[in-house]
């Protein structure tokens, strides 16, 4: 099922994940949250870019416990935990943080 995004047109999976991973801009991200009732916000971009990274570094989606750790590390412990990343991704890290941020469904994920 593709998506348009700035006048092109990307392929997704049936869930909506990015076909091809190297199509991912900003504007897809944007685009995603805004047709799932979200408006990207600085803190929103913070877990998303910390988990491109995480993704650039291992290949792989960082568990949650693990993204969460990370998230404390790099903004600071109160944010660090699934309370924060799950008011933020309502669906999750795994089914809304990580198709927004242009990654695969991670694995184990139903």
């Amino acid at each position: 099922m593709p998506i348009e995004v700035g006048g092109k047109t990307l392929e997704t999976d049936e869930e909506g994940y990015l076909a091809d991973i190297s199509d991912w801009e900003p504007d897809v991200a944007n685009s995603m949250a805004r047709a799932e009732g979200i408006e990207l916000t600085e803190a929103h971009w913070v877990i998303l870019n910390i988990l491109r990274d995480y993704y650039n570094e291992y290949q792989s989606a960082p568990a949650i416990r693990v993204l969460n750790k990370t998230i404390g590390k790099k903004v600071g412990k109160e944010k660090g935990n699934s309370k924060y990343v799950y008011e933020l991704f309502p669906e999750g890290p795994a089914v809304q943080a990580c198709k927004f941020a242009g990654l695969p469904k991670p694995t184990g994920c139903v």
